[in-house]
């Protein structure tokens, strides 16, 4: 007599539509989740434990969405009612474009720093949520600080980031970049242009505000690396 195959529980299609609907891959979710690879390929229920790293991972999630199927996907505190105006699109033309994306939005110095904002087993809730359509997969928004970029980003303004995990994959050279590095012992965090440096131990900042010089550093004191894929200015004191 043939067994019944046993279909996917309710609350990992819901967590698969999610996924799907903010265009994120099953193997960034697994990586930034903690959660065991290959679960929601899976026939079988999900564990609690997983559950809450989901949630504690994504808390833009409506929970009675996710266990019940009722209301929203997204929490209503969460839903933005206003669609954010994109100043500037930093896409590489290999990038397909996302319908709608829910990016969180963190405060840095909120943080111990990007290092920490990228580390998978460290959590920070975001402060708010962007809902953007057709721009590239992004990972996160930060406010700019500093002027280094002026006029193309000023401070106040927002940047849309994608983490790049794997910093021996390399660096596309010429492209915008949000960084953290470490000379002298001390930390710091840029947005730059990174470029060739005369060294191929050397990498070189480039800043699009001539007042500021480029600067080159050693590629392996770069701690975290993100490309810059939009960025949004606000217009108005409202």
């Amino acid at each position: 007599m043939q067994e019944k195959r046993q279909e996917k529980s309710p609350i990992k299609q819901k967590i698969l539509l999610f996924l799907s609907k903010k265009g994120i891959s099953q193997y960034d979710f697994y990586r930034k989740t903690g959660i065991t690879r290959g679960i929601l390929g899976q026939s079988n229920g999900i564990s609690e434990e997983n559950i809450a790293k989901f949630l504690a991972y994504y808390p833009e999630v409506s929970v009675d969405w996710l266990l019940t199927g009722r209301g929203n996907m997204f929490r209503e505190s969460d839903i933005q009612l206003a669609t954010p105006t994109v100043q500037s699109k930093f896409p590489l033309s290999t990038d397909c474009s996302v319908a709608q994306q829910s990016i969180p939005l963190y405060e840095l110095d909120a943080t111990a720093g990007l290092v920490s904002l990228f580390d998978t087993a460290t959590h920070h809730t975001p402060i708010s949520y962007l809902q953007i359509p057709d721009l590239p997969p992004c990972d996160g928004a930060l406010y700019v600080r500093g002027d280094s970029m002026y006029p193309l980003l000023k401070s106040g303004d927002i940047v849309l980031y994608k983490e790049v995990p794997n910093l021996a994959a390399g660096i596309i050279w010429g492209e915008m970049y949000l960084l953290s590095f470490v000379l002298d012992g001390e930390s710091y965090i840029a947005i730059k242009y990174i470029q060739k440096a005369d060294s191929n131990k050397f990498v070189r900042l480039v800043s699009y505000n001539p007042h500021f010089s480029p600067q080159d550093i050693p590629a392996d004191s770069i701690r975290a690396l993100a490309l810059i894929k939009a960025s949004i200015r606000f217009n108005t004191m409202g």
